[in-house]
């Protein structure tokens, strides 16, 4: 009798345990989609002001040689 209560008491336990762990991960998956929504949601314009740097600096010291 006791054998079968504590089989009983080792199943209902894995069960809760597989219900929190499935509920964790769920909760977990849904918070890294929301984490990375505004990295995929906001666009902006490429900046191209870095480029033009980049070339006057070319033209400035290709100049003298």
């Amino acid at each position: 009798m006791i054998a079968a209560l504590e089989l009983t008491i080792l199943v209902l336990i894995t069960i809760f345990a597989v219900a929190v762990a499935a509920g964790l991960h769920w909760l977990f998956l849904k918070a890294a989609f929301l984490l990375m929504r505004p990295a995929t949601v906001q666009r902006t314009a490429v900046r191209t002001e870095l480029a033009r740097g980049t070339a006057q600096l070319a033209r400035a010291y290709s100049a003298p040689r």
